[in-house]
């Protein structure tokens, strides 16, 4: 008999709720972490991010109350201050996913370092443990791009960027994509000078008309965007030096683009899992293409060659997945089709399913939808009306979704269903929300879809001739 049903590798969001799923259905797990529990969300990530990003929400709305009559300006930072509300968050959140909580969960949890020894087995620090299922949980973590000089020069990235000691002056920030969005808008508001550099374009991922509203927000703000600018050196001060000969002096880097799965102790070898560039490899079940004890989640997962997803809201779906596979023996397969993502900024830009130009690349001749927040009468109340709702149809199917508004992120879920379940677009057209919120935006965007048909000259002539009976 093996040591344990089911032994988890990592403590990430993913590795915890398949621990405490496993348990709480009667399985012997093991749990073993070599760092902290839920560091890719609590004790770093976004947690810690989300807190910073609510106190730099609070300087905003200091400095902007005079459009509301209400005296304002630019507010008295205390960072030793910010540091502690930011520690407090995390101490509040963290006894979730503390020790003892899954302890009494009846888990196992093994502290220590662990590598395969065989298929079946692994070496936890000097001890030997056998088990049915192995699960690899052990996420990914920042790396430096190989750029000349990084390796010396000071530098921070978005894991050791919440022990910041004192508030830049200056911060140069390297890397366009979410993270380095969310914390360039956050350190902006916190009065620092910002100067974000991105060798292609910024929020690469995301709709380009959304990306250019975010843009003009972003530089509002007085941030700083380089975009196109390819970095040639990092020195010591910190200085940037471009490609085409500029210097750029901070006081602060932080390095945002590059992360690597941690997967280097492993010996993954021994354990007969293969793993490629992005990740260990697994089928859309996120089982181990080569060893079929072993299944792999959270964002060292690579389902079918689409590539990792780092978010939480990833992880619970891949633990739920995997849940459904080993212990029930259900069919349940990765998905992406409707997987929504947010960057945290001011508006914040949420995304799901394609874009318009995926839309197009995929084959589609897709017909888009608009309504902008500037027509939305709970955006113009609170003077918060520069953003943008855009849907993405395939007939009259919602096959994609992109908001650029204040709490993008709460309003993005609607349209997800809406994907995931195939809707007609006439279940947006029809929905009842309540009035004034931003949530019309969606549904006024979607009745676009009715107004040619519904104002064209046939409906009109059919008006006509209806008004004459009694």
């Amino acid at each position: 008999m093996p040591d344990f049903d089911i032994a988890v590798v990592g403590a990430d969001a993913a590795g915890l709720a398949v621990a405490a799923g496993a348990s709480q259905l009667g399985l012997r797990v093991a749990l073993i972490e070599r760092g902290g529990m839920g560091r890719d969300c609590v004790t770093a990530g976004s947690l810690p991010s989300q807190a910073l990003l609510a106190a730099a929400r609070a300087c905003r709305v200091v400095r902007q109350a005079g459009r509301f009559g209400i005296a304002g300006g630019d507010p008295s930072v205390s960072w030793e201050a910010v540091h502690v509300h930011m520690h407090r968050v995390v101490e509040d959140v963290a006894p979730a996913s503390s020790v003892a909580r899954y302890q009494g969960l009846g888990v196992m949890v093994m502290p220590g370092e662990a590598r395969f020894a065989d298929p079946s087995t692994l070496i936890v620090d000097d001890r030997r443990i056998s088990a049915r299922r192995i699960v690899i949980a052990t996420g990914s973590g920042a790396v430096a791009p190989p750029l000349p000089g990084l390796e010396s020069a000071p530098h921070w990235t978005d894991e050791t960027l919440f022990s910041l000691p004192e508030r830049p002056d200056h911060l140069l920030i390297l890397g366009g994509g979410p993270i380095g969005l969310e914390m360039a808008d956050a350190f902006s508001s916190f009065g620092c000078r910002v100067t974000l550099i991105e060798a292609a374009c910024i929020a690469p991922r995301e709709d380009t008309e959304l990306v250019d509203g975010l843009r003009l927000a972003l530089a509002a703000n007085r941030v700083t965007i380089l975009e196109q600018t390819p970095v040639a050196r990092v020195m010591s001060g910190p200085v940037v030096l471009l490609a085409d000969g500029r210097r750029i002096a901070g006081s602060h880097l932080l390095v945002t683009t590059d992360r690597k799965p941690n997967i280097d102790h492993l010996d993954l070898r021994a354990g007969n899992v293969r793993v490629g560039p992005s990740g260990i490899a697994t089928d859309r079940g996120l089982r181990s293409l080569t060893n079929r004890r072993v299944f792999a989640v959270g964002g060292i997962a690579d389902p079918a060659g689409v590539g990792p997803r780092t978010s939480a809201h990833v992880a619970d779906q891949h633990a739920a997945i995997v849940i459904r596979r080993m212990l029930f023996h259900l069919p349940a397969r990765v998905d992406y089709a409707a997987l929504p993502r947010v960057t945290y900024t001011d508006p914040e830009l949420a995304q799901t399913g394609m874009t318009e130009a995926e839309a197009r690349d995929s084959g589609l001749r897709p017909r888009v939808l608009r309504w902008p927040l500037a027509d939305n009468d709970r955006a113009v109340a609170e003077r918060q009306s520069r953003g943008l709702v855009k849907l993405v149809l395939d007939g009259e199917r919602l096959v994609g979704a992109g908001v650029l508004a204040p709490n993008a992120g709460e309003m993005i879920s609607l349209f997800s269903l809406a994907i995931s379940r195939r809707m007609p677009i006439s279940a947006l057209a029809g929905l009842i929300v309540p009035y004034p919120t931003r949530s019309e935006a969606g549904k006024r965007a979607a009745g676009n879809f009715y107004m040619p048909k519904l104002f064209s000259n046939r409906t009109r002539r059919l008006v006509r001739i209806l008004s004459w009976l009694p």
